[in-house]
């Protein structure tokens, strides 16, 4: 009896000190979120655009960090860069704000973006949510946004390599036309000149995805 009892205390000591099993994700808020993000998709318009898992991921990433911005742009770098494939779009009214042409980092490939990186001088475009803050005066690229990398390990040396938004000749139609596809920078999603100035204006303060494999 006293056996018995000795083995009973052991093993209540052992499921005390025996890490727990995490909590599994409830499905049915899951199912809810993503459902709401469906829906978010359609009234913004998005369909034969913007593909709708690119969004789910970027709306997803959004609300896992809680940040704040009525505005994201979502760059899908798993499409050529001589398409148009930076997205701005404005959640609260429902409505894509500017499609453009954005530019892959020069080492993460020539027509598709196929390789990322988060480390300095690899001269890759880094993936993830970032915060886009304010508007700078970049010494080569005049008007830029500087980018705040919200994933750890992902984008988080955004600021240490200098990665920013900047207009770049390289970008748009006429080097498209001339070289079939956007010219590459250094990491920094840039733009065409033609649209620096709304972009800047649009973007400030907002959000930025950058969907990548």
């Amino acid at each position: 009896m006293l056996l018995s009892y000795l083995l009973l205390i052991r093993f209540a000591s052992f499921l005390a000190l025996a890490p727990s099993a995490p909590m599994p994700s409830n499905p049915v808020v899951v199912e809810a979120a993503n459902t709401s993000a469906e829906a978010l998709y359609k009234e913004c318009g998005l369909s034969g655009e913007l593909n709708a898992t690119v969004f789910l991921r970027a709306v997803q990433s959004r609300d896992a960090h809680r940040a704040v911005g009525n505005i994201i742009a979502v760059a899908d770098m798993t499409r050529p860069s001589n398409e148009k494939r930076l997205f701005i779009i404005d959640l609260d009214s429902r409505k894509l704000l500017l499609r453009t042409w954005v530019a892959h980092g020069k080492n993460s490939g020539e027509l598709y973006c196929t390789a990322v990186s988060n480390t300095s001088g690899s001269l890759q475009t880094s993936k993830g949510l970032y915060r886009v803050g304010e508007r700078i005066i970049s010494p080569k690229h005049g008007d830029a946004l500087l980018l705040h990398g919200l994933d750890a390990g992902v984008n988080s040396a955004a600021q240490q390599r200098e990665i920013i938004i900047h207009a770049a000749d390289y970008v748009g139609a006429g080097f498209i036309a001339k070289h079939g596809r956007s010219g590459r920078s250094f990491g920094c999603p840039a733009v065409s000149p033609e649209v620096m100035p709304v972009v800047v204006d649009l973007l400030e303060g907002q959000l930025l995805y950058v969907f990548a494999k």
